[in-house]
């Protein structure tokens, strides 16, 4: 059996005031692509499917299209589950038709969870759908008061699992949340907190009895604690801690032992996240903004030591899509400290290039030097006439 494991498509997301809304339509119709070309048996969505739990008409529709197409048009079954940003009684609604042309949505948490069984020329897969749900609805639907974080909720639901379930057959796990591994995740700044002080984390562990564990939520794809439990990562770049990911699908094979490949399928948007980084001269002339894409999305910082008139002006009318813009800080080395016997040794001018220096890490040009005296002798000139009168 071959699986399409995605997830955090985030349909509906405003980046930076930006709608992503056409970029996703771009995306996702190449991820239609994938799966005419790979034929799975069956494609799971791993939550956040919306970015809000209200998602806008224009969501709601982009969403609707890509599922007939998938399911209606090419028959291959959708398994999907409500993400942390989905709102769990909407996603759910309808789900008991939907059901019936091979669309299974499980959008709130109950005490067993649901079994969705497909079968291959070995047999039954079984897959196991479960939304994002706190620790606190875990502990209301199991009435147990022990549960007081994202591991004790995991674990109790998965005991709950395999209590019944039949480990000689090949089955699937498919949930939202923060599994962490032996190794730190690679987390992203687009990822909302599932809480505070380390409760959102669970063990990968938990996971070992299923052949295949297809995680969401976090935006890079990644293993958690082992080959067979993976994220598929975000179907898009969703802010610019982002940039050096790389974004797509995971294809999974399954035979008659379980998982017997893993492969990536790499998606490329519309328009890319960069972070573009130099003096605004630099930035704006064309045989660098030429080398590049100039539609991508763009945070732009600034080297520039002097004073700049409308720099996000001039850099949008050669990237129109500059999200962000930083001006390098040059001033944070600390305070200047200047005693009353050095200031009195030494004249305004010297004073003045010194502090520059500090400020800037350069010497101030001697054709700045001569205006700047200049200015000094005027202002002085007149203090002088102002007593004299």
């Amino acid at each position: 059996m071959k699986i399409i494991h995605t997830g955090d498509w985030h349909i509906g997301k405003i980046v930076n005031e930006y709608h992503m809304t056409k970029d996703q339509e771009y995306i996702l119709d190449q991820f239609l692509h994938i799966v005419c070309e790979e034929k799975p048996q069956a494609v799971i969505i791993a939550g956040d499917i919306y970015d809000r739990s209200v998602a806008p008409v224009e969501a709601v529709e982009l969403l609707d299209k890509i599922l007939a197409k998938i399911v209606l048009e090419h028959g291959i079954p959708v398994l999907a589950v409500a993400g942390n940003h989905d709102s769990p009684e909407r996603l759910n609604f309808g789900s008991g038709i939907l059901k019936t042309k091979g669309l299974y949505i499980e959008g709130v948490l109950k005490k067993d969870a649901t079994k969705i069984t497909l079968n291959d020329e070995y047999g039954p897969v079984n897959f196991y759908l479960l939304p994002y749900a706190d620790a606190v609805v875990v502990r209301d639907v199991f009435e147990d008061p022990g549960i007081r974080s994202q591991q004790d909720a995991m674990k109790a639901i998965i005991e709950r699992i395999g209590a019944a379930m039949d480990k000689d057959e090949r089955n699937i796990m498919i949930t939202h949340g923060y599994v962490r591994g032996s190794e730190e995740p690679e987390t992203s700044e687009s990822e909302r907190p599932l809480s505070i002080g380390g409760t959102d984390m669970v063990s990968y562990e938990l996971f070992n009895d299923f052949c295949y564990t297809a995680l969401g939520h976090l935006h890079s794809p990644q293993r958690a604690g082992n080959e067979n439990i993976r994220y598929s990562g975000s179907l898009m770049k969703y802010s610019f801690s982002e940039v050096k990911q790389k974004k797509g699908v995971n294809i999974i094979n399954i035979d008659e032992k379980g998982v017997s490949d893993i492969a990536f399928r790499e998606l490329v948007p519309m328009r890319d996240m960069r972070i573009i980084r130099g003096e605004l001269k630099h930035l704006t002339d064309p045989a660098v903004y030429n080398a590049a894409n100039r539609e991508d999305y763009i945070k732009a910082i600034l080297t520039d030591k002097g004073e700049l008139l409308d720099p996000m002006r001039k850099l949008k009318s050669v990237y129109p899509n500059v999200m962000l813009l930083e001006v390098e800080d040059r001033g944070s080395k600390g305070d200047y400290f200047l005693s009353a016997k050095t200031s009195r040794s030494k004249s305004k001018l010297e004073l003045f290039s010194e502090f520059y220096k500090y400020i800037n890490d350069t010497e101030l040009a001697q054709e700045s030097s001569g205006v700047l005296a200049k200015i000094i002798e005027e202002v002085e000139k007149r203090g002088e006439d102002r007593e004299a009168n």
